[in-house]
């Protein structure tokens, strides 16, 4: 159906000219292997500079056409969709950092956009019962260095990556207790190591394995505050990134659905009705992101925006679960058992609900919220 991601595709085309095509050659079974090819059209087409901006040598897509591009990529490999992912909320937060700091992070900035450099997130999710802001790793201060000791797990992107940026808890200034830092870690930094740690064939391509710091040493300028408190549990640098990572994890689902939504529209086999039901989920949930991602554009900004951000992310993960089941039912059995390419799709699409934060742990945070108390992740 030529019309069906005809507009997340021609913005993939304007920004990363070559790379839908490189990617709609290869087979869905070697991009989702962990040494895919994947990363390296994604690389040379330019996609780590998507979000940085235009003076530093970036692309500056603005977040409209970031979630389309995101749609476009998981409708062609769930892992580098979730993936890059990763790399773009280290970038977004990158950029949030640099406009409070002396700079430094212009360069950092400038030399992935230059040398098309991948960047892994070391923030806190994957652990139980543990918040997405409490760092797993933690920080000293060493005859003029900041020395960090501990692990993230799973860490896309963690065997392809360039630059690690990683939560960590910090010694406060004035002496008193710990606060919250971002870290930034550069490949080949001695005590940086990666174990292997994802045992699942679904999403192996994301490279999320464990990423070990044992007594790693970085410059202070490599390593910044962030302001918290109990009155405001979110600053400006957090909310900023939450608000891009569940716009693009959401958009990359939502491709991934979309993949067997195209399969499903070019089969005879379904009828209108099914068919017409799974445009109407995917392509109201689309336009739900871009709504949030448009508003990012005219001011809609911090709580505000990440509240919606979530609303929509929960809605897109009911819309993905619905569309993909009636998909598989539509293609039929012969379709699900004649080729891998089915079942994975289904069962690639289903981890959107493993992201963080959790629907049944936010749900009174997001309620609380709307009754007018500050916005909290739990």
């Amino acid at each position: 159906m030529d019309r069906f991601l005809c507009c997340e595709r021609q913005v993939v085309d304007d920004l990363l000219p070559g790379m839908d095509e490189c990617l709609a050659d290869i087979p869905l079974s070697e991009l989702e292997r962990q040494e895919n090819p994947g990363l390296d059209v994604f690389r040379r087409c330019g996609g780590p500079a998507l979000l940085v901006p235009e003076q530093f040598a970036g692309l500056g897509a603005d977040p409209v056409q970031a979630v389309r591009v995101q749609r476009a990529i998981g409708a062609r490999s769930p892992s580098l969709a979730v993936a890059t992912t990763m790399h773009h909320f280290s970038v977004a937060s990158l950029v949030e950092t640099g406009k409070r700091s002396t700079g430094f992070e212009w360069m950092l900035l400038e030399a992935i956009a230059r040398d098309r450099l991948l960047v892994a997130s070391g923030f806190a999710e994957g652990r139980t019962g543990q918040g997405i802001l409490a760092p797993t790793m933690r920080a000293q201060e060493r005859g003029g260095r900041i020395v960090l000791n501990g692990s993230k797990r799973p860490c896309s992107l963690a065997r392809s990556m360039d630059l690690l940026t990683a939560s960590v808890l910090l010694p406060a200034e004035n002496g008193t207790g710990e606060g919250f830092a971002i870290a930034l870690v550069p490949k080949g930094t001695p005590g940086l190591s990666v174990k292997p740690f994802w045992n699942s064939f679904v999403l192996v391509g994301t490279q999320s394995d464990e990423v070990v710091l044992d007594n790693v040493e970085v410059p202070p300028n490599l390593v910044v505050r962030i302001d918290v408190t109990p009155e405001r549990p979110l600053d400006d640098l957090q909310t900023t990134g939450f608000l891009w990572f569940e716009l693009l994890m959401s958009a990359s689902y939502l491709g991934v659905a979309s993949a067997l939504v195209e399969r499903m529209l070019a089969s005879s086999r379904a009828d209108a009705g099914l068919r017409a039901s799974v445009l109407v989920d995917v392509e109201s949930a689309m336009a739900a992101l871009e709504s949030v991602a448009l508003g990012m554009t005219t001011g809609l900004l911090g709580e505000a925006a990440l509240a919606r951000a979530l609303v929509c992310r929960y809605a897109t993960q009911d819309a993905v679960a619905r569309a993909v089941t009636r998909c598989v039912e539509g293609l039929g059995g012969m379709a699900y058992i004649g080729a891998d390419d089915v079942a994975y799709l289904a069962a690639a699409s289903a981890a959107l609900a493993f992201h963080p934060p959790a629907r049944d742990g936010m749900a009174r945070a997001l309620c609380e919220y709307y009754d007018g108390s500050p916005m909290r992740v739990p």
